[in-house]
């Protein structure tokens, strides 16, 4: 039984309640460690996002209960970055600046090749999906969809994470209508992706929140893309990314259950720096 989660989001970004509350709810479940990983500044309002003016606010709270429980949990302080080219600060900065233990890279806002606009590919309205593929895109899937995992890959190259989150979000709002995950272009996106995450020696979350929110029936990923992962031996974490307490062991039991299902018999955990390996049998 997992008993950490490394993804949640506290009212410091999206999340609902204040981070001690997560901290308490974790003591509850057990967790040995938790980490605080809000969504990173951008440098454009966003009804998301830490706002610069609190990060050194949200250093001094995660500093606080680091110290306040110590003995009890074992708590980080992480940021989940969203990757735009041209638009996002470098990670470098903002790791160094909040003295993070670890960085999760992730890709919710899609920048069109040399126009304007950004994309939304997450939230719970399919509706702003469509439009954005639509406006941006001129309904042509395949580009949109390059575009989303060729973003994912400048920043696998070129930005200092440990973890790469919910990797094949770009389904979630597809739902089966656009394109298929069985095609053949399709399959080559995703496994470009997965050959430079296994290069870069990065760790793969399996998150769980598209189910509990009912916006997803699999994980991110799932299905042959998280049967990819086990035979490239990529390291995987399980994650909710939850935005409220309760969230916090969402669905974590399914994805252990979809896990060994694929062939994948371990997770990591994140320890003094390093990634510990955990069997799941």
């Amino acid at each position: 039984m997992i008993n950490y989660n490394l993804h949640q989001h506290s009212n410091f970004s999206d999340g609902r309640d204040a981070p001690e509350a997560y901290v308490k709810r974790a003591l509850q479940l057990n967790f040995r460690a938790m980490g605080f990983s809000e969504h990173s500044p951008l440098p454009f309002p966003t009804p998301f996002s830490l706002k610069k003016e609190k990060a050194e606010a949200y250093v001094r709270e995660t500093a606080r209960l680091k110290e306040l429980y110590r003995g009890q949990i074992t708590l980080y302080r992480a940021l989940e970055f969203d990757f735009i080219p041209g638009l996002s600060d470098d990670f470098y900065y903002w790791r160094n600046k909040l003295k993070l233990d670890y960085a999760i890279g992730s890709v919710h806002l899609v920048k069109p090749g040399g126009g304007d606009g950004l994309w939304f590919i997450d939230g719970p309205q399919k509706e702003k999906y469509d439009e954005g593929l639509k406006k941006y895109f001129g309904n042509d899937i395949k580009s949109a969809v390059k575009t989303y995992y060729d973003q994912v890959n400048r920043m696998v190259e070129n930005q200092p994470v440990e973890i790469v989150g919910h990797l094949d979000k770009i389904k979630m709002h597809n739902a089966g209508r656009y394109f298929r995950e069985d095609e053949k272009w399709y399959r080559r996106l995703v496994t470009e992706s997965l050959e430079l995450i296994k290069e870069k020696g990065l760790v793969a979350e399996v998150n769980t929140r598209g189910l509990y929110k009912k916006r997803s029936d699999r994980l991110f990923p799932d299905g042959e893309t998280l049967r990819q992962v086990g035979k490239m031996k990529i390291p995987v974490v399980i994650s909710s990314d939850a935005h409220q307490p309760d969230e916090l062991n969402s669905f974590m039991d399914y994805a252990e259950k979809r896990l060994l299902e694929t062939g994948i018999k371990s997770v990591v955990f994140f320890q003094k720096g390093n990634w510990e390996e955990i069997p799941l049998i």
